[in-house]
């Protein structure tokens, strides 16, 4: 997973930045209404999570977006939320509506690459990612940056979709992610490969297990998992470990 050539890498990087910046002025109403809303619900588990181990974080937002769920974090009350994301239309978003609900003082969102963190090492108590990890070119890379960034003892906690495997979660989230939401996603955003990617993106992830597997290759221990809505979404956390 982790050796690609270079050259795809930079490929797939362009591309995930061209397709989202492409979508971002229909990306929120998209992610709400084709998960039901879930999502809203998922990033609030997440941040519970955080919460039961982290007081007033500092804390990085990979893959930020729109920022939403920096904007959950601030339940949190963090020291301090530093977004980034290679889409500059998604955080021209991510800023207005960050802007508009007050939290201008503590998020700031800044264009960055998952695979070249633009922060020094053990910076953060905590480094999330929320539906974005299966975007990066290359996940171990990403996922050793976070842990590169936070301190000993601080928390990497990813949130993403995840293949149920039971009945009758299962073929309903097939049929879904295959037919239902390219169709809705191609008319309401006007971009057909962009919603044809989400399934393909999904379906090809490694999640579970072999999750679980890359944060450990990525340094970190402690992992463990969380299935939301019958395996849908998971979130995955570890603890970066400790120096000798």
């Amino acid at each position: 997973m982790g050796n690609q050539p270079a050259n795809l890498n930079d490929d797939k990087k362009a591309a995930v930045e061209s397709m989202f910046d492409s979508i971002a002025w229909r990306y929120d109403f998209l992610n709400h209404f084709l998960s039901f809303n879930f999502d809203r619900l998922w990033r609030r588990s997440a941040i519970k999570i955080i919460s039961k181990s982290y007081k007033s974080p500092n804390i990085l937002d990979v893959a930020t977006g729109t920022a939403d769920l920096a904007i959950a974090a601030m339940k949190l009350n963090p020291s301090k939320i530093s977004g980034i994301d290679i889409s500059c239309k998604m955080l021209e978003i991510g800023r207005e509506k960050v802007e508009r609900k007050g939290f201008a003082g503590k998020i700031d969102l800044i264009s960055g690459d998952s695979e070249k963190i633009p922060f020094d090492d053990n910076f953060f108590d905590v480094a999330m990612v929320a539906f974005g990890v299966r975007n990066f070119s290359d996940p171990l890379k990403g996922l050793s940056e976070m842990n590169r960034v936070i301190r000993n003892g601080g928390m990497i906690m990813v949130l993403e979709f995840s293949k149920p495997s039971g009945f009758p979660f299962k073929p309903l989230y097939n049929f879904y992610f295959k037919n239902i939401l390219p169709l809705f996603g191609r008319l309401f955003s006007k971009d057909k490969a962009a919603y044809r990617y989400l399934p393909d993106s999904v379906m090809k992830f490694p999640d579970n297990e072999e999750f679980l597997k890359l944060l450990v290759q990525a340094g970190c221990s402690d992992t463990h998992q969380i299935k939301l809505t019958g395996g849908v979404a998971s979130i995955y956390t570890g603890i970066k470990l400790s120096m000798q």
